[in-house]
């Protein structure tokens, strides 16, 4: 520790501030470099071995510069190993201002801060008396003092804190054991029986094809199944994949094992995994296999160095390595997904601005040349102009939604007087029918009694136009197909108890073709659709709209397999 371990210069070194690395003698200078040390450090950053502890607590002069330390408020960090003969003396370092993790069999002396290192020359195992050490090492040289830091941070990464050590020791369990394996035949038994003693849990990572064909041909593959099958282990397996193994995969998948998880990811992807397997069983034992010749079919052939590990660190640091790797490959099939998404929202919203900007060119050109038919030209440039700005106006409400920089007005209203206005509005501007009837009849059921909301008045209004418009274009469209009443939407509106709070609930039931089952899912995600007259951004917005205002919105297919109706729910404010 920094009490024990720092390397003393003389008054007069201290005094230069020249960069110097040197070896200092006596216990007079060491407690001066040491006191020197301890003043000028903010932070201190020590590493001890199992001796220390007890070394630091009986030797008077060490105690000062713990209350020194402890006056001073200077953050320590402190590594040693903590073992059943130092328990009662780590203990008492507990009390002092410092952070204190265990690492097993921690041999180093050395302490270090911002700008000085210090470190014992003898083995602390040596010493006897109840003395300071005679002689360290000190060093303010900036690339020793940086390498120092950088040792010390990969001894901290790999410990653990000394409470849990603590209890580990007080209740009678011991850190379990590591060992490395050069025999590839002691560690294809070793693989078997772990598979095969596995009560709980069984993770494997397997990092290449040829991989999955050996774990195959040693028949792991076969007795993870049973395991899942017949014991109840639960097992994921993460596996690289092409055909072959893709089929090999679905065919194990066929059989319906309930335990039995296999994530795959493509050769091909960004998912960077190196030569080694990993097995980790029960969160106890952990098996950790490397390559000498990834491409030897037989196990024997290509397996190099193992490690076996029943330590707990060890096992939970692959067990959180393997969790990260899943996660890693479940992301990188989200973003493919997403990129697939988002370069079919591009060719649709390109089409979509395509479109109106032809149309305006060209009627432009033509009402030079033929002014006399400019009132149905204006008409139809005014129509494809609002086009292009209702899509304009969608994907900035997208941007604002993404960047949460989307604000609302409240105002309090009735929700029923504003869904009223929206239906007039749509009655007088529907196609009709050569008799002059609307094509789309509006049907809305709502009480006599207000139905008050506070609310972003014409975001609202913007969400309700947005599922109108769909529930319009669908039952128009299977109107036209002959459908005799495909042509009703109706609206109703309630209030409703929701987790014991008053919600006004809307509904918007349309006669069109329904939701296709694979797009219900994703319904209300940006990009989904498969309309060529449309982007998919509506009812993403009227989604993210609705949640703004602490409600919910949701849709389903009408149980008579006609339409689909569209519901949401907004606080009430009566």
């Amino acid at each position: 520790m920094f009490l024990c371990f720092y390397l003393y210069s003389l008054e007069s070194a201290f005094t230069n501030n020249s960069e110097r690395t040197e070896i200092l003698y006596g216990s007079d200078k060491v407690m001066y470099t040491l006191s020197q040390f301890v003043s000028k450090s903010k932070t201190i950053s020590s590493c001890n071995d199992y001796v220390a502890p007890s070394l630091i607590m009986r030797i008077v002069e060490y105690g000062k510069l713990l209350d020194e330390l402890k006056k001073r408020d200077i953050k320590v960090r402190y590594i040693t190993d903590i073992t059943k003969d130092n328990l009662a003396y780590c203990r008492n370092l507990m009390t002092f201002p410092m952070e204190i993790r265990h690492l097993d069999g921690i041999k180093a002396n050395f302490s270090v801060s911002d700008t000085e290192y210090i470190a014992s020359s003898k083995p602390l195992q040596e010493i006897h008396s109840l003395e300071p050490v005679q002689q360290i090492i000190y060093s303010n040289v900036k690339d020793i003092v940086q390498q120092q830091n950088y040792v010390f941070e990969s001894f901290w990464n790999r410990s653990v804190p000394a409470k849990h050590r603590i209890m580990e020791l007080e209740g009678g369990i011991e850190l379990g054991r590591t060992e490395v394996i050069s025999n590839p035949i002691i560690t294809k038994d070793l693989f078997i029986r772990l598979v095969k003693s596995s009560k709980e849990q069984v993770l494997l990572l397997i990092p290449s094809i040829n991989g999955f064909l050996r774990e195959e041909n040693l028949k792991i593959i076969q007795y993870l199944k049973e395991a899942a099958s017949y014991r109840g282990v639960y097992v994921k397996i993460l596996t690289p994949t092409n055909d072959i193994i893709n089929e090999k995969i679905q065919n194990i998948k066929s059989d319906n094992i309930k335990n039995l998880d296999i994530q795959s990811f493509e050769i091909i992807s960004d998912i960077q995994i190196n030569t080694i397997t990993i097995l980790v069983v029960d969160s106890k034992e952990s098996l950790v296999m490397e390559k000498k010749d990834d491409s030897k079919l037989d196990f024997i052939d290509a397996i190099g160095l193992s490690t076996y590990s029943t330590s707990k660190p060890t096992v939970l640091s692959y067990v959180s390595i393997f969790e990260s790797l899943i996660n890693q490959v479940k992301l990188y099939e989200q973003l493919k997904i997403h990129g697939k998404m988002q370069e079919e929202f591009i060719n649709v919203a390109s089409h979509e601005l395509r479109t109106p900007i032809q149309v305006i060119l060209a009627f432009t050109d033509l009402l030079q040349h033929h002014p006399e038919k400019k009132d149905k030209m204006i008409e139809s440039i005014q129509r494809n102009a609002l086009r292009l700005q209702r899509l304009a106006e969608d994907i900035l409400d997208v941007t604002k939604i993404e960047s949460k920089t989307l604000n609302l007005h409240k105002e309090k209203f009735d929700l029923s007087d504003l869904i009223s206005n929206i239906i007039d509005d749509y009655r007088n501007n529907i196609d009709k029918n050569d008799d002059g009837k609307c094509k789309v009849r509006f049907l809305y059921t709502n009480g006599k009694e207000p139905f008050l909301v506070e609310a972003d008045y014409a975001r609202i209004i913007q969400s309700i136009t947005n599922i109108l418009n769909n529930a319009v274009r669908f039952t128009q469209e299977e109107k036209e197909q002959g459908e005799e009443d495909a042509g009703d939407i109706y609206i109703t509106i309630e209030k409703k108890k929701i987790n014991n709070d008053q919600q006004v609930v809307v509904r918007i039931r349309d006669t069109g073709k329904g939701i296709d089952s694979d797009m219900l899912p994703r319904l209300f995600t940006k990009f989904a659709t498969k309309s060529t007259n449309g982007t998919g951004l509506g009812l993403f917005i009227s989604k993210s709209i609705i949640e703004a205002h602490g409600g919910t919105i949701w849709a389903e297919n009408n149980k008579d397999g006609k339409g689909a109706t569209f519901s949401f729910n907004l606080p009430c404010n009566n």
